[in-house]
């Protein structure tokens, strides 16, 4: 059974979920023969995908992150950028998610690009970039983003991958699943389906 966004109203929350349709895009294909030895490439060309397909503001991702307490916690923000030093994203440090980092130094991303049922979650310890960088970050904001920052509060943060995962979902429920972890001066991956 569906139901339409006007029934929303109507019924009660429950049952409306119930009735949604899940993994409604068109997937892109994906040669898994010729998948990169290096996980940043394989990003790299999904995101151009992506942002060719049409997908909104592509390089936007969820952070998650633990409190003192255990507690998880999760945002939106942009990926600023990808170097061999990690996955950059940046804010104050007098930010929940600054404190956060300071006690427990580790995060996840996940890209979540709905019209080409993709996915990409990212894991490992977080690091602060050099005072520099973080400046550099900041100067290059607009003035209105700047606005209301404190000498010294803005930090560019980088999470070293322990796990790079590419998710392909199917209507079929055998999804496909890429998972690189670092080996040795490079990675490793391992192809999954179902």
């Amino acid at each position: 059974m569906t139901h339409d966004e006007s029934d929303l109203d109507a019924l009660p929350i429950n049952e409306w979920l119930r009735g949604r349709h899940a993994l409604t895009g068109t997937s892109p294909e994906w040669d898994l023969d010729a998948l990169p030895d290096d996980p940043t490439t394989l990003f790299a060309t999904w995101l151009r995908v992506a942002a060719a397909g049409g997908v909104a503001e592509p390089h936007t991702v969820t952070l998650a992150t633990v409190d003192a307490d255990g507690v998880p916690d999760a945002r939106t923000l942009i990926l600023k950028r990808i170097d061999e030093q990690g996955w950059a994203f940046a804010s104050t440090r007098s930010s929940r998610k600054a404190r956060q980092l300071v006690d427990s130094p580790a995060a996840a991303l996940n890209f979540w690009w709905q019209p080409q049922v993709r996915a990409v979650r990212v894991r490992g310890h977080v690091v602060e970039a050099t005072p520099e960088e973080s400046a550099a970050d900041l100067a290059a904001r607009s003035a209105a983003a700047r606005a209301g920052v404190s000498d010294g509060d803005w930090a560019l943060w980088r999470i070293v991958p322990s796990r790079i995962e590419f998710w392909q979902g199917s209507r079929d429920r055998r999804h496909t699943r890429v998972v690189y972890v670092p080996h040795g001066d490079g990675w490793t991956h391992e192809v999954t389906r179902g």
